[in-house]
């Protein structure tokens, strides 16, 4: 399997499919490359390289104890990157990978990066606070962590519901779907999905969004009920420079179903543009 080690010796592994201009893929919390699958193909099927990794702590990388934080998470990609020597690069992210990928854009990626992808992102902040009311409240976020230490198995199973919203009426979300959020999740080690809570409600994007000189195109449901939107992509879109947003009606936080057909298209015909 292909890995890259970086300068603090961390293994990433990566998968890539396909050939042409790349197209860096980065995945939400707590899950890993796998969540990409149809994405890669997609891609590779449309001419591109699509290469997708394993967050540092998440799936078949290092189970790290240290180093789970966003500077480091896009110390990560910018080393993988640079291993992989690639140039005129799109990023796409979704949820905690949308903040990995706004941020090594904004601090490593000049002169790489082309354009930038957001779906469910956390950006600009997650967290509720005095100026960002519509943001998710501390005690929502230690009933995470709680979650994850007391018994992350059944935690993992019950959160699926909501990521996929399979808690809606009229909803129809596999079992299989479900249970292969449950599957990836189990990959990652207690100590890096366990801080990881903090890195991607608590680090302040403001700056990075700001400071993002390429077209980024942000997604993002409006039934999202991990990132509250009032908070992420309707409080991004006023911070970026030239930025396009498109709210999804009805579709939840997970990709999946009508709402990932939908983005994979506008997906493609964004970075054709």
């Amino acid at each position: 399997m292909p890995y890259i080690t970086t300068t603090d010796g961390t293994e990433i592994y990566y998968t890539e499919q396909g050939t042409g201009q790349p197209v860096l893929l980065s995945h939400g919390w707590p899950l890993s490359s796998d969540a990409w699958q149809v994405e890669l193909k997609l891609l590779a099927d449309a001419g591109y390289r699509a290469i997708a990794h394993d967050r540092r702590g998440h799936g078949r990388s290092s189970k790290t104890y240290t180093g789970n934080d966003m500077d480091t998470y896009a110390r990560d990609v910018a080393e993988l990157v640079d291993a992989l020597d690639l140039h005129d690069l799109v990023v796409i992210g979704h949820s905690t990978g949308g903040g990995e990928v706004v941020r090594y854009a904004a601090q490593h990626g000049a002169g790489r990066v082309v354009k930038v992808i957001t779906a469910g992102a956390v950006p600009p902040v997650m967290l509720k606070s005095e100026s960002n009311p519509e943001g998710t409240p501390i005690e929502a976020l230690d009933g995470i962590r709680d979650g994850v230490l007391t018994d992350r198995s059944q935690f993992y199973q019950d959160l699926s519901n909501a990521f996929f919203g399979a808690n809606r009426d009229g909803a129809q979300v596999s079992q299989g779907a479900k249970d292969d959020f449950w599957r990836q999740g189990m990959l990652v080690n207690l100590a890096a999905a366990y801080d990881c809570v903090k890195a991607f409600s608590e680090t302040d994007f403001t700056e990075d969004l700001k400071a993002l000189t390429v077209p980024i195109f942000i997604a993002q449901g409006d039934d999202d009920q991990i990132v509250p939107i009032a908070a992420a992509a309707k409080k991004s879109i006023e911070l970026v420079k030239d930025g396009t947003l498109k709210v999804y009606p009805g579709a939840p936080h997970g990709i999946y179903g009508a709402y990932q057909k939908e983005l994979d298209q506008d997906i493609l015909d964004f970075i054709k543009k």
